[in-house]
């Protein structure tokens, strides 16, 4: 029984993995993962009529700047600390 169970879970990774990507370009996600985090960021959807898939817009003027598409901007960030970061020494290193 305990080998058919390793055989079992050794098979779903790939699966559980190839799903939870295909999700994510779906929902029009960014996966970044770090020893210390995991992030999921918003992307601009392609099909979006104010900036076709650009992520916003050029404003002209004396100093222009991009202006972000609703269509991502405003979607919260994920973020799942894994490890804690390592502190700082309060002495110098030398």
């Amino acid at each position: 029984m305990p080998r058919r169970t390793a055989l079992l879970l050794a098979a779903s990774v790939p699966l559980m993995a190839t799903a939870a990507a295909l999700a994510l370009r779906a929902s029009r996600w960014e996966l970044y993962v770090h020893r210390h985090r995991i992030e999921l960021k918003p992307q601009p959807r392609r099909s979006c009529p104010d900036c076709q898939g650009a992520g916003g817009w050029w404003v002209d003027g004396a100093n222009p700047e991009m202006e972000a598409c609703g269509c991502w901007a405003y979607r919260r960030e994920l973020r799942v600390r894994l490890l804690p970061l390592p502190a700082w020494p309060d002495e110098p290193p030398f």
